[in-house]
């Protein structure tokens, strides 16, 4: 029962007993185990196979045989000692593209009503973009998609880091965020987009359906289910006021007035949602209503002590209105019956834009009508649209039907010329 273990082309006895006399400088020839006494031998026998099994365990973790001596220890290191994982080049060459232009635009911008499109980094034109009330991503996706996506989800955290800070020193408490990408890429990218003030609001799962991949993947070979599915995640700014969360600048506002706390319901017109709701601390806090805040602020300005005014003002001279006031949060409207998961084919026939020959220009373009639902619910007539990665302006054309202004950047001169082109004519 002590030897029946098979280590495969583990020691034999003779080669234990040799590196057990070795080690000790005395005779162990009967022992069958490195360390092993007789006493162990005479306490193995009255406590039966458990208790050479317990021992024979505990003889491994202090000195392992020379055939399992070679092998990798399956302990894991401490951080200290291991090699910080290859982080791959942001920069690389993308796949080949169906066509090229060799000749460049030529103009490095085209204005169509109020969707201005700009040949160039977006890094150089965000400052002279109007404040944008969404913002639509859809950049890197670690595939090398296009000349200088990264070639895995490794490198995309790099990649967007200055576009997000950007977004982030631009953006007011009314601005949504659409980021499309993949699965892991939006996973990786996250952290980043939280710790520059994205809060995360839900994310929404492009399905493509099996037409996308039929033909193309061998059920055969793969190694993993196939893929059909792209997300578009929904984040906006979590507002502050004079470095407050708006729920804790509430809360103290209304203590500088000197009023008894259950006088916001009085305020408000309300039995008790003013105190249980708009200004609590914690998880049950809703943000009031612009018409609830304005009577929160007027009732303030009016009651409240005389030296400590204006109540509930952003600037510091004026109280907030309700106009004002619902600047505070991002828009959103659900449209009747669409949920977080959009069944829909890929781009195809007319709506694909195409060389004369009549290949696809751009690997992923992404459908007008889901632009469309993303700017309707997330934005107002005249509000200001921010496309960074244009490839071929799918969101500028669908700000452009629907009377939003929009600002839209594209690096490659064929994408930009094809997507100017769209514009012009949609």
């Amino acid at each position: 029962a002590r030897t029946g273990t098979n280590f495969g082309a583990g020691p034999t006895q003779a080669d234990l007993t040799r590196d057990n006399t070795r080690a000790r400088g005395r005779d162990n020839s009967r022992l069958p185990w490195p360390g092993r006494t007789p006493a162990a031998e005479r306490d193995e026998q009255c406590h039966g196979q458990a208790g050479s099994v317990a021992r024979l365990s505990q003889d491994l973790r202090r000195e392992p045989p020379r055939g399992i001596r070679d092998l990798p220890d399956p302990r894991p290191r401490s951080v200290s000692h291991q090699k910080p994982p290859r982080n791959p080049a942001p920069s690389t060459v993308g796949r080949s593209k169906a066509v090229t232009l060799k000749e460049r635009p030529a103009a490095p911008s085209f204005k169509r009503g109020q969707v201005t499109l700009e040949l160039g980094d977006s890094l150089q034109l965000y400052p002279t973009w109007g404040v944008p009330s969404v913002i639509v991503s859809d950049g890197a996706y670690g595939i090398l998609g296009f000349d200088g996506d990264t070639s895995d989800h490794l490198g995309l955290t790099q990649w967007y880091q200055s576009h997000v800070r950007a977004w982030s020193q631009a953006a007011t408490a009314a601005t949504t965020l659409w980021f499309w990408n993949s699965e892991i890429g939006w996973a990786a990218v996250h952290p980043l987009l939280e710790a520059e003030g994205w809060r995360y609001v839900g994310c929404n799962v492009w399905n493509k359906g099996r037409a996308h991949i039929a033909g193309n993947v061998s059920t055969q070979t793969i190694r993993r289910f196939p893929v059909v599915t792209e997300v578009c995640v929904q984040y906006v700014r979590a507002a502050e006021v004079g470095g407050l969360p708006l729920k804790v600048w509430l809360r103290q506002e209304w203590k500088r007035t000197g009023l008894k706390l259950s006088q916001a319901n009085i305020a408000c017109g309300v039995k008790d949602a003013a105190v249980r709701k708009y200004l609590d601390q914690g998880h049950l806090w809703y943000f009031p209503p612009p018409a609830a805040m304005e009577k929160l602020s007027r009732y303030a300005n009016r009651h409240g002590r005389p030296d400590g005014r204006p109540y509930f003002s952003l600037d510091g001279q004026t109280p907030v209105t309700a106009r004002v006031w619902k600047r505070m949060r991002s828009h959103f409207r659900c449209p009747h019956g669409v949920t977080n998961v959009w069944d829909r084919a890929p781009v195809r026939d007319e709506e694909r834009v195409k060389t004369p020959s009549g290949r696809a220009v751009h690997l992923n373009q992404k459908p007008l009508d889901l632009m469309e639902r993303l700017i309707v619910s997330s934005s107002e007539p005249g509000d200001t649209i921010w496309e960074p990665f244009g490839g071929l302006f799918t969101a500028a054309l669908a700000a452009l039907r629907l009377g939003r202004r929009a600002h839209a950047a594209e690096l490659d001169p064929t994408y930009f010329e094809y997507g100017r082109r769209r514009l012009a004519g949609g």
